[in-house]
């Protein structure tokens, strides 16, 4: 499963808007298999699965048109803390 994370420049989540970089993470049998990194959302040679976003707020819909699921990370701001709260199904659907 890859995850699309948009991060600032410290790998520290942000709003869509504002992403200096983009974070495609791979996870696999409970663990972060890989970190890709790329400027751009459309960076990446495989498929993203599941868009994280900081708030209900980010402008989500290029996510939805390709199929993505988007999840929210409300008090997650780390890479690390965001991929355990996945883990543990601790990030939250979006509020439409």
């Amino acid at each position: 499963m890859n995850l699309l994370i948009p991060v600032d420049l410290d790998h520290t989540i942000c709003p869509v808007a504002e992403a200096k970089l983009w974070l495609q993470v791979s996870v696999d049998g409970g663990k972060m298999q890989s970190i890709k990194e790329g400027e751009t959302q459309d960076s990446f040679d495989e498929p993203s699965h599941i868009a994280v976003v900081q708030n209900d707020n980010e402008y989500v819909w290029p996510f939805i048109e390709q199929n993505m699921l988007v999840l929210v990370a409300h008090h997650q701001k780390s890479l690390d803390e965001i991929v355990e709260a996945y883990l543990f199904k601790e990030l939250n659907e979006l509020a439409y």
